[in-house]
């Protein structure tokens, strides 16, 4: 497939009625909606502005790309367009744009289309050929260019021949669509241009294209990345790379090619990969390494939460007696089942935390002392006096009293920097001994020092964790109206950023000491105050529509669905449009719903899942009158304060 068989005559925009970005934009996505070429401009558009968030596709000299591979998408498409006034699409030389290519791939594109998309990109960077464009005046005009282009063009040299240096990079883009190959394209021209031998790898969205060879690595001075993601760097070791955005390889493509022939890259050591991530003692970089974790443990929690709350729901239906209520959740065999999987899940929940953490900050070598940390918290053991069998006492006691989510969270952490201290320890050993440190060293030296030093680690984690837990379970009345207070407001206050991840965190770590006990008042606050963001825009957009655009009431319906599904993000696109006026009144409502929820002393046994896991609160009712209540607060709250539309 040619890039021409992609170029449709109808979609062509020769010129261009917005002069600024997001107008531009909208025009653009019409004309594919309105043809057919794409179902749903909304979803499509969003896309395209997700892309923009990342880098702008406004790639400088007057020329932009915007691309989104989406399931709003039909047929693959590439939509030129032109403008005759130029446009502030904040490009990345700074200068206006009048030259357009939108590219609409399918979500399931496939080689062949790529591939054409690529082709797009190595047309642009031919000399002269967009200022032929620009003469265009029609559509057919357009397609002969091209087609007299291809005429003319040579197959693209992966290696320029040269006597002096050679040199290679590889080139990656978020999207593997446009900034890839134009990287490759740039670095080609300016290397002949210059007299220097290069080999251009790209990783792009249909794979990797032009792959460097063993050989070609050894040959060459240095290393350029020009990339956006993250690629293969193990094979680099000890060369000199140079390491940079993929946008730098298109604007900045000489100054890369003199930093790589000049020495002014850094050695690569392939073994100090993880070193350098972890040795960061940034709050971000703590973040990334908690979040790792959570997020491989979150389907645990997810599946084994709801599951015991399935079990508990069984037995209420089908009846236990007075006697037995000691047995709830396990009473008859089909309840038992259910909560028998449900503890299996639950049990890999503190070992997978510590073991991602740990992989986090120390790559592969970090799971098995990560996984050992995390089981050991789970088990409470730790140093400490019990009797022998025939009289005495032990120094080494399985204490009985697990150390939780805070002993797995310390354990995670520091199995992963006790690995990266062992990999700095060993690095002087021979080259001859290097092939057993990965299968024998690390996971042996790794999870016998942090399986010790978690023996000390857990004897005060788990003391926390008992008056935490002895807490959360006797709150009532002030006490749990703040914390629900506090946890509800944190919910909304970046909708899915690091304060609300937090408090999810938080509320997700207090089920499995309360499942004997019927659930977590903490968890039912947050999950609360994670609804009520996106019910609230509902709100806002139903009772104020004179302050609200189409686009946005329409948004405000969607956005019923992910309130009620616990999809706090929903409200994301009004809180980063209006922040000084939506987050405080989203966070009033939150911190209301959770304060109403931590007074009422009402408990939730699953970690996740909006209305559809209602029955599992202590009173279904009472909950969701109290997330309406907030709803109702923070939508008034947002739509008494947000402007009146420019009429």
């Amino acid at each position: 497939m040619k890039i021409q068989d992609l170029l449709r005559k109808d979609v062509m925009l020769l010129d261009l009625a917005a002069t600024e970005k997001e107008a531009v934009i909208e025009e653009m996505v019409a004309s594919l909606v309105k043809q057919g070429y794409v179902s749903d401009f909304a979803t499509f558009k969003e896309g395209i502005l997700k892309r923009e968030a990342q880098t702008s596709t406004g790639l400088g000299d007057g020329i932009a790309m915007p691309h989104s591979k989406n399931a709003a998408v039909n047929e693959a498409t590439v939509l030129f367009a032109k403008s005759n006034k130029g446009v502030d699409y904040e490009s990345l030389d700074g200068q206006p744009t009048d030259l357009f290519f939108m590219i609409a791939a399918p979500e399931g594109a496939n080689d062949t289309h790529l591939a054409a998309l690529a082709e797009l990109s190595q047309y642009l960077m031919k000399d002269g050929f967009a200022d032929q464009l620009r003469q265009a005046n029609s559509a057919d005009e357009v397609l002969a260019l091209f087609d007299a282009t291809e005429e003319k063009a040579e197959p693209a040299a992966a290696t320029v021949p040269s006597t002096n240096e050679f040199i290679v990079a590889v080139t990656a883009c978020t999207t593997g669509i446009a900034h890839t190959y134009m990287a490759q394209e740039a670095l080609q021209k300016v290397a002949a241009e210059m007299g220097v031998g290069i080999k251009v790898e790209t990783n792009g969205a249909s794979g990797v294209g032009n792959q460097l060879t063993a050989d070609d690595i050894k040959r060459a001075k240095a290393v350029i990345i020009a990339a956006d993601k993250a690629v293969e760097m193990d094979r680099f070791d000890g060369k000199q790379v140079i390491s940079r955005p993929v946008a730098d390889g298109i604007r900045k493509t000489e100054e890369l090619i003199r930093l790589a022939l000049n020495d002014g890259g850094d050695v690569h050591h392939a073994s100090q990969k993880a070193e350098s991530a972890a040795s960061t003692n940034t709050a971000g970089g703590f973040y990334k390494h908690l979040m790792s974790g959570v997020s491989q443990m979150l389907p645990f929690v997810i599946g084994g939460g709801i599951l015991i709350a399935l079990a508990f729901l069984f037995d209420q239906f089908m009846g236990v007696p007075q006697d037995s209520l000691g047995s709830l959740g396990s009473y008859h065999e089909i309840a038992a089942i259910f909560k028998s999987i449900g503890g299996a899940a639950f049990g890999f929940m503190l070992p997978v935390l510590a073991g991602y953490i740990a992989y986090s900050i120390a790559e592969k070598p970090g799971l098995a002392p990560g996984f050992v940390a995390g089981s050991m918290a789970s088990a409470g053991l730790a140093f400490g006096k019990v009797p022998y069998a025939a009289g005495g006492e032990a120094s080494l006691a399985l204490a009985g009293v697990s150390s939780g989510f805070l002993g797995a969270l310390v354990g995670g952490f520091l199995a992963g920097y006790t690995v990266n201290f062992l990999k700095k320890a060993l690095a002087g050993l021979p080259k001859s001994l290097e092939g057993i440190k990965s299968i024998l060293l690390y996971p042996l030296l790794g999870t016998m020092v942090t399986g010790l030093l978690m023996l000390l680690v857990n004897i005060p984690m788990a003391a926390i964790n008992t008056g935490l837990n002895n807490f959360l379970e006797g709150l009532s009345g002030s006490s749990a109206v703040l914390l629900g207070l506090v946890v509800g407001g944190m919910m909304a206050i970046d909708m899915g950023g690091p304060f609300n991840k937090a408090a999810y965190v938080f509320g997700t770590g207090t089920l499995a000491a309360s499942v004997s006990t019927g659930g977590s008042i903490v968890m039912a606050a947050v999950m609360a105050g994670g609804m009520v963001p996106p019910l609230a825009v509902f709100v806002a957009t139903l009772l104020f529509k004179d302050k609200f655009t189409e686009e946005e009431r329409n948004s405000g319906l969607t956005n019923i669905v992910m309130g009620l599904s616990f999809i706090t993000e929903g409200a994301i696109p009004f809180g980063a449009a209006d922040p000084a006026r939506a987050i405080p009144s989203f966070i009033a409502g939150s911190a209301l719903a959770g304060a109403l929820v931590g007074l009422a002393g009402i408990k939730l046994i699953a970690p996740h899942g909006g209305i559809f896991v209602i029955a599992l609160t202590s009173n279904p009712i009472l909950y969701l009158a109290f997330i309406l209540i907030g709803a109702i607060v923070s939508g008034i709250l947002f739509g008494a304060l947000r402007k009146p539309l420019d009429k």
